[in-house]
This record gives structure tokens, C-alpha cells and sequence, in this order.
């Protein structure tokens, strides 16, 4: 079973001059979930190389025996510095997808056409994807194959403009994602503010926050072990 973890590659968190990127649970939780399963786990990211940590994921706060974990894990770092330029990945070398969040990809995986082209080709392929926390934006851009946005009709979630608004940080991202989302059709559910949900519409696969990025990743190997013979 192979497992393609994407992250965000950009590093700046609006004209606020704070630094931004990926956040720290919403990899190392899902990781070691597909890890620790068996699966082969590869990360990639539009620049390729090592990606941009949100520096307060990295706070005590924040930090998790998973966090704790992934950084004392040399094989994990070892990846996450050298993670692949997501447009030389080839689709078909992976059963699943899974997307960590950060504010990260509300700028540049939103815009990345490979990242978009890799939903799309992952559906149309019946592989599952799964996108946490704010990545799930990135499906704001996605497009289904008539042409519709991909989350017309369906059921999803991701952080919550009550959360952005706790963050002190609705002024300052390009998109409110909940907002988007039911603009486009989508059927957005949450629950309260950093609880754990988790909402799987066939193959696709959203999660609402941090905390439930770990749920998130189950979910897609439950997805993953369904399809396997």
C-alpha cells in the first residue's frame, strides 16, 4: 500500500510578516497511523525539498507524542527533508492521498494545478483522497469531470470560520474555505471549535482540524482496506 502525503511549500503568512506552513500534527499523527499499518509513506510538496513548518505548531501547546515521535524518528525526517517535487509524481504509483493542513495551502496548494490535477485524477481513478484542516480549500479549486466544483453536493468539512476567527486570522487569508465551500454547493458540517470530526463523502475524505487529522487518517486506511482484495 502506498500512501502520498502532500504539503504545502509556502512560508508566509499574509502581509503579516509571521511565518506560516504546514502544521506539525496533521503530518506526524497521520504518518505514523499509515506507517505503523504497513503502508510506504512518501511526501511531497510543490518545491520539493523541506517545507515550511508553522512555527507555533511547533510550540509546547501544541506538540503531541506523535509530534514528540516524528521528530525523533530519523526515517521521518529524513523524508520530510527531502520530500518530492509533487509535478514529477505519477498517480498511479499511489493507492491513497492525503493532504495536512496549516494555513500553508490556502496560497499556493489552492493554486498549484498539479495539486488540483492529482484530486482529480485520483477520483476519476476510485483512489480515496483525504485533506485536513485547511487543506481542504484546496478543493475549492477542483473540478469535477462535467465541470462543476468537485464539492457541489457533497459532504465535507475543514476549519471553521469560528476557528479562523479564534485564530485572530480572518483578515489576513486570501479565503474563509467554510465560506467558499457552501458558495460552490457543498453540504459543510463541523462541530465545535478544535473538536474531532470527520465527514467521508465516497472517496473523499475531509477533516476539520488538528485533532482530527489523526481520525482523518483512519479513515482513509479503512478506505484503502476496502478496496484491497
Amino acid at each position: 500500500m502506498n500512501i502520498l502525503m502532500v504539503l504545502t511549500s509556502h512560508d508566509q503568512l499574509g502581509n503579516t510578516g509571521k511565518k506560516t506552513g504546514f502544521w506539525l500534527e496533521e503530518l506526524a499523527a497521520p504518518y505514523f497511523v499509515f506507517r505503523d499499518a504497513g503502508a510506504n509513506v512518501t511526501l511531497a510538496s510543490p518545491k520539493g525539498g523541506q517545507p515550511p513548518l508553522d512555527p507555533k505548531s511547533n510550540e509546547v501547546a501544541f506538540q503531541t507524542d506523535e509530534t514528540r515521535r516524528f521528530e525523533k524518528d530519523a526515517a521521518a525526517m529524513q523524508s520530510l527533508a527531502t520530500t518530492r517535487v509533487l509535478g514529477e509524481i505519477n498517480l498511479a504509483d499511489f493507492d491513497g492521498v492525503f493532504f495536512p493542513g496549516g494555513h500553508g495551502p490556502l496560497w499556493d496548494l489552492t493554486n498549484d494545478r498539479n495539486a488540483l490535477s492529482l484530486i482529480e485524477g485520483m477520483l476519476a481513478a476510485k483512489k480515496p483522497v483525504a485533506l485536513v484542516c485547511h487543506a481542504p480549500g484546496i478543493l475549492t479549486k477542483v473540478k469535477a469531470p462535467n465541470g462543476d466544483p468537485i464539492a457541489r453536493g457533497r459532504s465535507v468539512t475543514g476549519f471553521t470560520d469560528a476557528e479562523e476567527e479564534a485564530m485572530k486570522l480572518v483578515d489576513v487569508v486570501p479565503y474563509l474555505l467554510e465560506d467558499v465551500l457552501k458558495e460552490q454547493g457543498a453540504k459543510f458540517t463541523s462541530t465545535g471549535l478544535w473538536g474531532v470530526h470527520v465527514v467521508q463523502d465516497g472517496l473523499l475524505i475531509t477533516g476539520q482540524n488538528p485533532a482530527s487529522s489523526k481520525k482523518t487518517a483512519g479513515t482513509l486506511l479503512q478506505a484503502l482496506e476496502k478496496k484491497t482484495p
